[in-house]
C-alpha cells in the first residue's frame, strides 16, 4: 500500500512524524478515512478511536478533538490528546468514568457542570474503548 507523511502533534509536541499507509479518525461529522492521494482537505475532530496504519500494522489510539488537514497529499492531524492504545493508564480511566458518573448522579448541577461531567464521561468511555 502506497504511503504518505503523516505527522500527529499535541500540545505536549510532535507525537509522531512519518509515514503511514492509512489515517482512520472520528470528525465532528462522522469517520473520515485518508489513503495516499487523498484531496486537500480539513476538518474538525471528534471523540473516538483513531486506526493509524503504519508499515501494514494497524496502531489504535484514543484521539480527542482538534484538527485534521490534507495539503498536497500530506497529512497533519493536530490532537487535544492523542494516546496510542498500549499507553493508556486503564485504572486512571475506570476511575475518571467512575468519578463523572457520579458527579452526573448528583442533583445540584448546573449546565455547565453537567456538559463538563459528561464530557469527562466520554473520555474515559473512549479511552476504555480502545483498550478493549
Amino acid at each position: 500500500m502506497t504511503s504518505f507523511p503523516l505527522q500527529i502533534v499535541t500540545p505536549d509536541g510532535l507525537f509522531y512524524d512519518g509515514p503511514a499507509e492509512k489515517v482512520r479518525v472520528r470528525t465532528i461529522a462522522g469517520d473520515v478515512c485518508i489513503l495516499a492521494r487523498h484531496l486537500d482537505y480539513a476538518t474538525a475532530l471528534g471523540m473516538g478511536e483513531a486506526a493509524i496504519t503504519i508499515d501494514g500494522k494497524v496502531r489504535r489510539a484514543a484521539c480527542i478533538g482538534g484538527m485534521m488537514a490534507v495539503t498536497n497529499g500530506e497529512v497533519k492531524l493536530v490532537a487535544t490528546t492523542f494516546e496510542w492504545a498500549e499507553n493508556i493508564d486503564v485504572q486512571r480511566a475506570e476511575r475518571a468514568k467512575a468519578h463523572a458518573e457520579k458527579t452526573l448522579s448528583t442533583a445540584q448541577l448546573d449546565n455547565q457542570q453537567i456538559l463538563l461531567a459528561q464530557a469527562k464521561l466520554k473520555r474515559a468511555l473512549v479511552r476504555l474503548n480502545i483498550t478493549r
